[in-house]
């Protein structure tokens, strides 16, 4: 089930800062029309950390009620607290989630042992397919490959995405345990499917969905050369959506195509000019194309 291009979709903000749900599906339909193969809503792309509980479980029904079972659907479910994670994991489920998405604890730091428990403690909870998620530049920890060993022994943790900028991690981890692993970084999405990846939970394809979803698809299809010119043609893309904070990169590129307003909730802010201005013309470049203006 989870392989090819997952999009960490963004979450639009009215200029209220509310959700707008009007602007999500059509995002959400703008995948399905693209290739995408699966939607992540409530990651660290959809700005989870400013969304309220509330908030977190009307967007993961949305989504899934959108999507109506056409791809899969994996709802970002994280939290350091096990306990908040444990209850937006069985929300997941009770709104037909096919997966949640569960970030190694953040802030407080646990050690492996406290990340066992912590996953431990979720799978037993609610009986839904987990994939791990360790990024970490955001956390503060990295999740090391015995640790991920350790827990694909429960059956219901299937997947990680793994975003530790390191295809030796990669390596390692499938060497222990044949858990499914995706990239979390999209310059790496290529090398990492080279030593065994299934695909990308990916930031670019926000913006290029077809684009990223073709070369995974590409690749599993063994045309390498293929798969190897369109990671070439989105390298700068993966480079600009990062020029400043995720998702501020993406929403900018988003709103620029017509698709949604540029707001994000405080404490990010929308893109530096001179920032925006080579971002615009990356997109230009790569030919993203102003498909609702």
């Amino acid at each position: 089930m989870f392989r090819g291009s997952f999009v960490a979709i963004a979450t639009p903000f009215k200029s209220n800062y509310d959700v707008d749900f009007e602007a999500y599906g059509r995002l959400v339909d703008f995948h399905l029309e693209q290739g995408t193969n699966g939607i992540v809503p409530c990651g660290c792309t959809g700005e989870a950390a400013t969304l309220s509980h509330d908030e977190q479980e009307k967007c993961m029904r949305f989504v899934v009620e959108r999507v109506a079972g056409r791809v899969p659907v994996v709802a970002g479910t994280g939290s350091n607290s096990t306990r908040e994670a444990a209850k937006l994991t069985k929300f997941a489920k009770e709104v037909g989630a096919d997966g949640a998405l569960l970030i190694t604890p953040y802030y407080n730091k646990p050690t492996p042992a406290g990340q066992i428990a912590h996953y431990t403690t979720i799978a037993k909870a609610v009986e839904i397919p987990i994939i791990l998620y360790n990024v970490p530049s955001r956390t503060g920890t990295n999740m090391l490959p015995e640790t991920v060993a350790d827990l694909s022994r429960i059956d219901t943790i299937v997947a990680i995405k793994e975003a530790g900028g390191n295809v030796d991690q990669v390596s390692q981890i499938l060497s222990k345990c044949d858990i499914t692993v995706m990239s979390g970084d999209d310059s790496l999405t290529l090398p990492m499917m080279a030593v065994g990846a299934t695909g990308v939970i990916s930031v670019a394809a926000n913006v290029a969905p077809n684009k990223v979803a073709t070369m995974c698809a590409e690749f599993a299809q063994g045309n390498l050369e293929t798969a190897r010119r369109i990671h070439y043609e989105l390298m700068p893309l993966f480079k600009a959506l990062f020029l400043e904070t995720n998702p501020m990169p993406v929403k900018a590129a988003l709103a620029k195509m017509g698709l949604i307003q540029n707001v994000l909730r405080l404490p990010l802010t929308p893109m530096q000019m001179d920032k925006f201005a080579q971002l615009e013309r990356v997109l230009d470049q790569i030919g993203a194309v102003a498909v609702h203006a």
